[in-house]
């Protein structure tokens, strides 16, 4: 059994993709407004918003169980709408070597397509697929649009 994994889902939103993107690459403590029920907090600890380098300290809820994950923004691509999240320490890494998030924003119609794509090495066989995570993500992103929705 391999792993090292990758996994992906794609996310029907009715909000473009630069204000989702500007979410998620620019501010993205406001997804604590948009979904509190999953995200917590988002915290600067170091760098600035929006910008690579900067490193987040996320707290979020899930699979009923308050979590903390601290991440390298490791890419922002305005042309593509794309912003990748490395996990440097936190809940995650008790079972992943190693985790990616790579979250990218596609014009479709007068909405947009959410990507979500996980890239992770588990820490042995024994480790389950992210499916739980990246269902999780589904429902911040769904969220996210709602909230987007109604500013």
């Amino acid at each position: 059994m391999a792993l090292s994994g990758k996994m992906e889902v794609d996310v029907e939103i009715k909000t473009s993709a630069d204000k989702f993107h500007d979410v998620m690459g620019g501010r993205p403590h406001h997804t604590a407004i948009a979904s509190p029920q999953n995200i917590q907090t988002c915290d600067l600890h170091e760098g600035e918003f929006g910008k690579k380098g900067s490193v987040l300290r996320w707290n979020y809820v899930h699979d009923g169980k308050v979590k903390v994950a601290k991440e390298l923004v490791e890419d922002i691509d305005h042309v593509n709408m794309s912003t990748t999240f490395k996990v440097i320490e936190g809940d995650i890494l008790k079972e992943y070597k190693s985790f990616k998030f790579v979250v990218q924003a596609t014009p479709k119609g007068d909405g947009s397509t959410v990507r979500w794509i996980l890239e992770y090495e588990k820490l042995n066989a024994n480790i389950p697929e992210p499916t739980s995570l990246l269902e999780f993500l589904v429902n911040v992103t769904k969220d996210i649009d709602a909230h987007l929705a109604q500013t």
